[in-house]
């Protein structure tokens, strides 16, 4: 079967989803089709947020990004307010949590996937599910597309198959391919907001355990980024939400370094072990923590700062030794070795580079090529800053249409 449309959108997601519904709301006569090669549309979508979509956040900004789009005046422009009243319009009722986090009063990610899929279909947007592209091709005035069961033609082509990250989803590098095949240039893709793979002679020991703190990227021993929140100690890795941020800017050979008590001081800390080395004098020393961290990971502090022997009675340990036990408990050091692999990725860096589009996202090299989402080199933290993206850069290209 062959088709000809005004404009082909290949991927289903947020951005694309968005980017067609825009277009014929702008252009009701406009022949759209959306090209999915998962057996429905919005597959990644329903994942995000634990399930519950956080779609946008109420504190867009720029420096919560990394690549090489600069955002900012788009972000001025296309807020967090912008993008909400787009959703109302389309029947979605969403609150905000303390974080600035925009969720669905639903709780539901199936919530706004509905409400975008109803408007495509109120709209007239033809989608194509289970259609893997073979062949992308730019030729005869605009693009051709072969599957293999159809052929589809269009003027006008959008790129929004997001990344690499969440194979199991349906993620992967077939959007980069298709735009170096027509000349762009596309940074590679790395995960991100991933678990970060570190080395540790304590890490093992670990495992399981969940802590609430401060965590710092250092390089060279100077901070590059701090986040506070849940770190979570996994085989051979951290995880959590403030380790996915760090792992935007995570390199082989730095360190993360975790403040488990952000609201004391050293000296302070200090003073307390001294009087629990009074308190629990007759102990073993595995217990001058009693009170103030789990067991398990109170041993792994000690080990790292070099207390070995938990026969030992508490009374018996040395100032230096209590001393070295209370910095630690501030700057507990794992070394990054690598990121976890996509599979574990919420989100990519990489894409499209930014001096390659204009400022509606289409190519400079090719006419009527447009590309957005994932697909384009800029990655935000966790906390909807992703999804704001992929809708609003869907809204931008679908107005072009």
């Amino acid at each position: 079967m062959t088709y000809n449309f005004d404009a082909l959108i290949v991927g289903g997601g947020a951005s694309g989803l968005m980017c067609a519904i825009t277009a014929k709301r702008q252009n009701p006569k406009l022949n759209i089709a959306i090209i999915e090669k998962n057996d429905r549309v919005g597959k990644k979508l329903l994942s995000t947020g634990n399930g519950r979509c956080n779609l946008t956040n109420t504190r867009i900004f720029a420096e919560k990004y990394v690549g090489s789009l600069n955002a900012k005046s788009l972000f001025e422009k296309y807020d967090a307010t912008f993008l909400l009243r787009e959703f109302k319009s389309l029947g979605l009722l969403t609150f905000a949590d303390s974080e600035g986090r925009v969720y669905p009063v639903s709780r539901q990610a199936s919530s706004v996937l509905d409400v975008l899929r109803f408007a495509c279909n109120r709209y007239g947007v033809e989608i194509f599910c289970g259609e893997q592209i073979r062949t992308l091709k730019h030729e005869n005035g605009g693009f051709h597309i072969k599957t293999a069961e159809s052929e589809f033609f269009g003027k006008k082509i959008v790129i929004a198959c997001g990344s690499k990250a969440a194979p199991k989803l349906g993620g992967n590098a077939s959007g980069a391919d298709y735009l170096r095949n027509l000349g762009l240039a596309v940074e590679p893709f790395q995960p991100a907001l991933c678990p970060v793979q570190v080395k540790s002679d304590v890490l093992k020991s670990l495992k399981g355990l969940r802590a609430a703190g401060n965590v710092s990227l250092l390089r060279n021993g100077k901070p590059v980024k701090t986040e506070c929140g849940e770190i979570q100690f996994a085989d051979g890795a951290l995880s959590g939400i403030c380790v996915f941020n760090l792992s935007l800017y995570a390199k082989n050979g730095d360190i993360i370094s975790i403040d488990l008590l952000p609201d004391y001081s050293e000296k302070e800390l200090y003073n307390i072990l001294i009087s629990n080395k009074e308190l629990f004098a007759g102990l073993t020393a595995d217990n001058l923590m009693t009170g103030i961290l789990q067991k398990r990971l109170s041993q792994a502090v000690m080990k790292q700062s070099g207390m070995k022997d938990f026969s030992r009675l508490c009374g018996k340990l040395t100032d230096i030794e209590i001393k070295k036990a209370a910095r630690t408990l501030k700057s507990m050091d794992f070394a990054v070795t690598e990121l976890s692999g996509f599979e574990h990725a919420q989100c990519v860096k990489g894409g499209v580079k930014a001096n390659e589009l204009s400022e509606c996202f289409e190519s400079k090299k090719v006419r009527n090529l447009y590309v957005c989402g994932e697909a384009v080199d800029i990655c935000g933290e966790c906390g909807g800053f992703n999804l704001h993206f992929a809708f609003i850069s869907g809204m931008i290209v679908g107005e072009q249409l």
